[in-house]
């Protein structure tokens, strides 16, 4: 590359950032007449594509009332909404530099995040559980002393369970299997007692098993919650107001439960599955409470 060109790429990475850092995302959201919202392509049930290519889910829901609000804020009833797919590599560069306004999906709320970008009201909290055969009766972690328990290679589940299980000594048997359909394999198959991983992965495996009702997740966690955030801009707190008031008034009124029942409890599209993951104490808790921390001892 010419230094001309070069010159040339670095004015137009300014430009497309331009907008972002120039004014506030009100501003250039009345200035556009339009709002653009990230959305993921896979990320069931927070962010996905229905099977008409569609963005559906239940952190969408959420941003379609966030958009609503941002609406009656600048009086634009028309205002036009444009969703742009994004990845886990692109989401935070492109709210960066002014692409999108809003990432709606399943993004981690944590303090290394929070250099780049803000969230709003956390929308979800995960927790690494474990899964067993309900005719298992298995519940606590105090349930699985002796037994065989399989968790991902590589994973930050297997490795709290290898803390917990010294800790506590419970002489747990731990499998590590390659990937999380092994593992779950290796339940169904009778090799293991019970396969410790995140809460809602553990749902959608269940989900989309065979036999979705010989499935239970526990009720106690093995870690801290890890707290799902709407990702704005950075430095922006006129937008984030608006987001936040937008968010705590769906708390507030209710409009949660009927929202969360319809992505957790019900069956969804496309291939109407039902995760069967009712709402937890803790996220309850935070439904009266609403907070944006990054922070899981704030969730306990």
């Amino acid at each position: 590359m010419t230094f001309t060109q070069q010159l040339a790429t670095s004015l137009l990475l300014v430009g497309l950032a331009a907008p972002a850092m120039a004014q506030g995302t009100l501003d250039k959201i009345k200035a556009s007449g339009s709002i653009t919202v990230g959305h993921r392509d896979a990320s069931i049930p927070f962010s996905y594509l229905d099977d008409k290519q569609q963005p559906i889910g239940y952190a969408m829901d959420l941003c379609a009332r966030v958009v609503d609000a941002v609406k009656a804020d600048l009086k634009l009833p028309a205002l036009k909404v444009v969703f742009q797919p994004v990845t886990s590599a692109t989401r935070i560069p492109l709210l960066a530099n002014g692409t999108i306004d809003i990432e709606c999906g399943s993004t981690t709320n944590n303090a290394e995040r929070q250099k780049q970008v803000s969230y709003t009201i956390t929308h979800f909290l995960t927790a690494n559980r474990f899964i067993a055969k309900k005719s298992s009766n298995l519940n606590t972690l105090a349930d699985l002393k002796g037994k065989t328990v399989v968790s991902t290679s590589g994973t930050t589940n297997i490795k709290q369970l290898t803390e917990l299980n010294a800790a506590q000594n419970l002489g747990i048997n731990i499998l590590a299997a390659k990937d999380h359909a092994e593992a779950f394999l290796m339940v169904e198959t009778g090799r293991a007692t019970a396969f410790v991983m995140d809460d809602i992965l553990l749902a959608s495996l269940a989900a989309n098993s065979t036999k979705p009702d010989q499935w239970a997740v526990s009720s106690e966690a093995l870690s801290q919650p890890e707290p799902y955030g709407i990702m704005v801009r950075k430095d922006d707190p006129a937008f984030k107001k608006v987001v936040d008031a937008a968010m705590v008034n769906i708390y507030k009124s209710g409009e949660i439960n009927k929202i969360y029942a319809k992505w957790f409890t019900s069956p969804i599209a496309p291939k109407n599955i039902n995760l069967n993951m009712p709402m937890s104490a803790t996220f309850k808790n935070l439904v009266a409470n609403p907070i944006d921390s990054a922070d899981p001892a704030a969730y306990k």
